[in-house]
């Protein structure tokens, strides 16, 4: 009895432990702020301060008074909402002292006064979710006088900015900045993000932009590409603002910059001019995305991937400014987008025109890992390329009646480029010396390219119903005319010269593509939930490559053509294409699935021995997608796309390419189409209270049938002959993943952490000397982040980590570049008395020595500055700067592929001061709000 007694004891004051724990209290009353008019039936939530987990939830009564009873003691925040009014947070504890916690009359601001700039008492809220969009409320973040939309980018969950103002979001580049949802001087996103004011911007959206077929449709087609959209406030719509610097150090380096910009409602016209030499103004990393890399045509299309474009048997500069070498660069253009007849026509147009120039020194290593031998190859280029382009885009878009509309899009590009590179290099096999060699390659070669498409769309009185035809047209041409003088020393193995191969050789490349393609889709609701998409089209493509070689008959007299050398090349496809693609929507829950078909006709004639190859190929492309959204700031996406890419007209032409004699390639026209099954996941939350971001990306492609690399090598001279093949029955991969979590911790006045992950990697095929290699290139990269902003006080932020890598080959496992390494980066701001401020935007990169490179990497660039701000809203500042104040910048990268491991040390710009007047200037329209 005595147990029985003790046990029921026990749970009695278990219970009124338990009963006086959860007797904490909180009360108030609910108001509006002006007219006091209590606010019956607002929602009161009771939230758990460390993770915003929900406690208690309640309703106030008809009088605005609300009671929360049966909490436990610790720190909680309480949210009250209710329809048109702003939410309102605040932060209260409880313990054995306060038991009980009253708010008294707590005011709630209508939204709309929040325009007339009333204060209230709350936090907005960051970040949204809203369908596949991730939202951020620029309000929300500390925008300092002057700061940039890039500055703001920074602040932002899941997004980096490096240097050169490259954007990385969710693991992808982002290759588009908007405006407003229009481009802004076409896809040159550094123009937006360096320009554009931070405090004009009213939401920064990021997303996938879809095709304009899936967007009119709202059925994914697979084809996207990571965007950033500006929204500006609508008080900032009106007027004009820019900006004017101009810079200049004792070691020559200067740069100058300009830009206008004049916003009128509906209409917005900005021109720009840079020009310098200190690799921070003009072409950068944008242009590869803008102008396309090289003379490569690349189109993606009902999933058919088409790159028929050929590259010249010449090197030929790409125009990109990487950090490699010393740039001198100039640029300049012209926007304009309006809209009129009541929104019902929209014009956007956009001008550029730009010269870059490069001098450099590149010193490569090269490791070729052979079936039981090693290739190391160390070679010497200096170079001197230039370009000048030109490029001209224009968009109309019109409402033809209440259910159609028309979007014709151009633009067309000009490029001269001149290229001259000097190589010198030897060659050793086994640590032995096979050759040396030097060689000499000039040419000038004009590229010429232009794009056309009409979208036509029209909606029925039925939703759902649609019908779209898009018309599209992506021409190229590209004419070069060069020299290669080449000469070569082959060594026997007592180190003596056996032999010397001398070239001399003209060339001229005529290559030429055009790529038509029809799609017309028609959409019908089935039911309320399910949607069945079908579209058919045709679709021709045209390419050809005319090159030709030449040896000279005398001196400077090149008219002997060297036919193993020479080939007039056609490659004609035909596709005939149709798919059918069932989607469901309903509530939180949209999927998709469905296929494309495509008949693919090849005809391939080969004009200098007259040969006609016919074949044809039936070409699959599945696609789905789910994705479910739990809450406005929670979700989950799952997406497959398969691709059918076809041979490249390099890899098809069977002439051999000799711009580096030691290396030949040569083409295959027996090649097939390999195909390419892509994986994507996604999931994103955000937790308003406690500004936390969880977000989670990951995409997997492995390619069947894919098209490598078989090549041979000499032992003997070092020479390679390397021709492409298809590879049936293995699959190369790649892959890219990791995860970005951040929080703001009040507590600690406001400091930010965050913590990131990525991994990514890929598997290749290739055959060497008729063995089978492998190779597997992986790097894992956590990143630890660290950022607090103050207004005017500090603005600061810290990322890195080590990063780890594997890289090795099957034909030779134990002589990998397997190592560690690490990289950080800091980006601060700090604000002192009298105007002034001091900071630096630093980084610091460590390379560790690998089996196949033995010496560690290390530097640290420091790039210090102190601004001192003028006038009254510190519009005018002068800056000095220290670019590589320890000097050393060597430049520096390392890449491994198939089986080649090449190191690469490059000069590039080192120390240097400049010193800088920054003018910014704005007049906004008063009232431009209104209207």
């Amino acid at each position: 009895m005595k147990p029985a007694i003790l046990l029921f004891m026990f749970f009695a004051l278990f219970a009124l432990s338990a009963s006086a724990q959860n007797s904490y209290t909180v009360k108030g009353v609910i108001a509006d702020s002006v007219e006091h008019v209590k606010l019956g039936t607002a929602s009161v939530a009771v939230l758990r301060a460390k993770d915003s987990v929900l406690m208690k939830f309640t309703y106030a009564g008809k009088d605005g008074s609300f009671a929360v009873s049966g909490l436990q003691k610790g720190k909680f925040i309480l949210l009250v909402s209710y329809p048109d009014y702003a939410d309102y947070t605040e932060e209260f504890g409880l313990d054995s002292t306060n038991q009980s916690h009253n708010f008294g009359s707590i005011s709630m601001t209508l939204k709309a006064r929040l325009l007339k700039e009333v204060m209230i008492k709350g936090t907005a809220s960051q970040m949204k979710i809203k369908g596949d969009t991730t939202e951020f409320n620029a309000r929300a973040y500390v925008i300092q006088p002057n700061a940039k939309v890039e500055d703001l980018l920074k602040q932002l969950p899941g997004i980096t900015v490096d240097k050169d103002g490259k954007i990385t979001a969710e693991g992808q580049t982002v290759s588009k900045v908007l405006v407003d949802g229009e481009e802004f001087f076409g896809d040159d996103p550094t123009l937006v993000t360096r320009n554009i004011r931070a405090d004009m911007v009213d939401k920064i959206q990021l997303y996938d932009k879809k095709s304009d077929q899936a967007a009119f449709t709202g059925v994914d087609d697979g084809k996207t590409e990571k965007t950033i959209n500006v929204k500006l406030r609508a008080d900032k719509k009106q007027g004009i603002f820019g900006k004017a610097r101009a810079g200049d150090g004792p070691e020559g380096i200067y740069q100058g910059q300009l830009l206008v910009n004049l916003f009128q409602n509906k209409e917005k016209l900005s021109v720009y001019g840079t020009t310098g030499n200190n690799g921070k103004v003009g072409l950068g990393w944008e242009d590869e995305q803008k102008y396309g890399a090289g003379n490569q045509l690349d189109v993606t299309d009902n999933g058919i991937s088409i790159n028929t474009q050929s590259s010249d048997d010449l090197d030929v500069f790409g125009g990109i400014y990487s950090g490699q070498g010393f740039p001198l660069a100039q640029s300049a253009g012209a926007h304009y987008d309006g809209k009129w007849d009541d929104d019902k026509q929209s014009v956007n147009a956009n001008y550029k025109i730009a010269s870059l120039t490069i001098n450099g020194l590149n010193d490569v290593l090269t490791q070729n890992n052979i079936p039981g031998n090693v290739s190391n190859t160390g070679s010497d280029k200096n170079y001197h390329n230039s370009v000048f382009r030109q490029k001209l885009s224009f968009v109309y878009q019109t409402k033809l009646d209440t259910s159609s509309n028309l979007k014709i899009s151009i633009d067309g590009t000009f490029k001269h480029i001149v290229t001259d590179d000097n190589y010198s290099a030897a060659d050793t096999i086994n640590n032995v010396l096979v050759n040396n060699s030097t060689r000499q390659v000039n040419n000038i070669a004009d590229q010429r390219a232009f794009n056309g498409s009409a979208f036509y769309t029209k909606k029925f009185r039925k939703p759902g119903r649609t019908l779209s035809f898009l018309v599209s047209e992506t021409y190229s041409q590209s004419q070069a005319n060069g020299f290669l003088m080449s000469h070569i020393n082959f060594y026997n193995p007592q180190k003596a010269i056996d032999s010397t191969q001398i070239i001399n050789e003209a060339k001229n490349n005529n290559l030429q593509s055009n790529i038509f393609n029809t799609n017309l889709t028609y959409s019908e609701p089935l039911t309320k939930t399910f949607t069945l998409v079908l579209n058919y089209g045709v679709g021709v493509n045209t390419a050809s490559a005319d090159r030709n070689t030449f040896n000279q008959s005398s001196s400077g007299n090149y008219n002997v053509l060297v036919d193993s050398l020479s080939s007039n090349y056609e490659f004609n496809q035909f596709l005939n294409h149709a798919g059918a693609v069932l989607s469901y929507k309903k509530g939180k829950l949209s999927f998709n699935f469905g296929t494309r078909i495509t008949g693919d006709h090849f005809h391939q004639i080969d004009e200098f021995t007259n040969d006609e190859t016919d074949r044809t190929f039936i070409d699959w492309a599945p696609q789905a997608r789910v994705e479910y959204h739990f809450s406005g700031q929670k979700m989950f996406s799952l997406a497959y796309n398969g691709t059918t890419t076809q041979p490249t007209l390099d890899q098809l032409q069977p002439v051999a390419s000799n711009t580096d004699p030691l290396n030949i390639i040569v083409g295959n026209p027996t090649l097939t189409p390999a195909f390419t099954n892509t994986f994507n996941v996604m999931y994103r939350s955000y937790k308003v209270i406690t500004d936390q971001f969880f977000g989670v990306y990951g995409t997997y492609s492995f390619i069947s049938n894919p098209i490598v690399n078989h090549i041979n090598y000499d032992l003997n001279t070092g020479k390679s002959v390397s021709e492409y093949f298809n590879l049936p029955g293995k699959q190369t991969t790649n892959f890219n993943g990791g995860l970005n979590f951040g929080r703001k911790f009040k507590d600690l006045g406001g400091i930010n952490l965050g913590v990131g992950l990525n991994v990514n990697g890929n598997t290749y095929y290739n055959y060497s000397n008729d063995s089978l290699n492998m190779s597997k290139n992986y790097v894992f990269n956590p990143t630890l982040i660290f950022s607090i902003y103050k207004d005017r006080k500090v603005n600061f932020y810290v990322s890195g980590g080590p990063t780890y890598t594997i890289s090795q080959t099957s034909l030779q496992p134990n002589i990998n570049n397997n190592g560690w390494g690490a990289r950080a980066d800091v980006d601060g701001t700090i604000y002192l008395p009298g105007k002034f401020q001091i900071g630096t935007y630093s980084n610091y990169q460590y390379n560790g020595a690998t089996e196949s490179f033995h010496q560690n990497f290390s530097q640290v660039i420091f790039n210090p500055f102190i601004i001192k701000t003028f006038l009254k809203n510190d519009n005018l500042s002068v800056e000095l700067w220290a670019n590589d104040l320890f000097n050393q910048n060597s430049g520096f990268s390392r890449v491994a592929q198939g089986n080649l491991i090449t190191q690469t040390s490059y000069n590039t710009l080192k120390r240097y001061f400049m010193l800088t007047i920054n003018y910014d200037f704005t007049k906004m329209a008063v009232g431009a709000a209104a209207k």
